[in-house]
């Protein structure tokens, strides 16, 4: 089998993957914007034995439970305040869990990643057939 051919349908496979992952994660964005509920969150401290960087965000659901939001690594550059402060933080009814902050960089990163790497994949599917 060509390599040429291999590479160029493995990078346009991988690159449909990664447009269709990048049109989930907007479309997980555009419904959190327009139903989901919006509370506010309070950056804390991660344990000492953590080795992680960034803080959790602790918030109440509609229903009163507390929940704790972990941004990840990337916080600080997704635009968490730091500990002490309060941010808003916003989630679907039926899940609580799966809740995110209320910025527009925290929101649209994730498509914003697999967009990029989509577009890596088909240019080098592209590369590799001329």
């Amino acid at each position: 089998m060509d390599a040429e051919l291999v590479l160029s349908a493995l990078g346009t496979g991988f690159g449909l993957g990664c447009l269709l992952l990048a049109a989930r994660a907007a479309l997980t964005a555009v419904r959190l914007w327009t139903r989901g509920l919006r509370v506010k969150g309070l950056v804390v401290g991660r344990a000492p034995a953590d080795r992680r960087h960034g803080g959790l965000v602790v918030f109440s659901d509609h229903l009163g439970r507390e929940l704790v939001l972990d941004p990840g690594a990337y916080a600080p550059l997704c635009g968490l305040p730091p500990i002490g402060r309060t941010v808003p933080v916003v989630y679907v009814r039926e899940r609580p869990t799966a809740a995110r902050l209320w910025t527009l960089r925290h929101l649209l990163a994730p498509s914003f990643g697999w967009f990029l790497s989509s577009t890596v994949a088909f240019g080098t599917a592209a590369a590799a057939t001329s």
